[in-house]
């Protein structure tokens, strides 16, 4: 679906604009990277979001979404040979219902059913959100360990802090809010 948001992103903004987006999010990948190179991640747990699995199965979609030249991805397989392990953080089937409703937008034949699939995406996505967060959320609270440490890579639209338990200590790399906002 990379391919098709890209191109759709050319036709509706323009080459320029969408070029600078493209380096604003290489840039904020660049910052992360950096905060994690130093980090003796060994033992930490990965939740990442959109993974439906854990261990050696994650680590296989890790290590292709690397070769397909996923940034992101590239920072959790750096952690994975540091040591840290992948612990399974969504459930399929909500990936499966939210993907689809993507696929239903992405592959639209005409402007027409482009802008009712979209609608009716934007009808359910608040709700598919909302049960996607509480399965996170309870996906670390029963995982997460006292003592241990983890890192969770997620979207901006997601509210999963708020959802878990008040002995968990979280520090976001970059304000939620400013990214929000962009």
């Amino acid at each position: 679906m990379g391919g098709d948001i890209a191109a759709r992103g050319r036709r509706e903004f323009g080459e320029g604009f969408w070029k600078r987006h493209v380096e604003t999010i290489l840039g904020f990948w660049d910052a992360v990277a950096g905060y994690f190179d130093s980090l003796q991640a060994a033992g930490f747990k990965i939740y990442q979001d959109g993974m439906a699995a854990g261990g050696e199965t994650a680590a296989a979609i890790v290590r292709e979404a690397v070769r397909a030249g996923s940034r992101n991805y590239q920072i959790l397989s750096d952690l994975i040979g540091k040591g840290a392990v992948f612990v399974k953080t969504e459930d399929l089937n909500l990936l499966t219902e939210e993907r689809d409703w993507i696929l239903r937008i992405t592959q639209a034949k005409s402007r027409a059913q482009r802008f009712a699939a979209a609608l009716k995406y934007k009808l359910a996505k608040n709700d598919l959100l909302e049960r996607r967060d509480e399965f996170i959320a309870r996906q670390i609270n029963e995982t997460l360990q006292d003592g241990e440490h983890a890192i969770l890579f997620i979207g901006a639209s997601h509210r999963v802090r708020e959802r878990l338990q008040n002995d968990i200590r979280v520090e976001e790399l970059k304000d939620v809010n400013k990214v929000r906002e962009y």
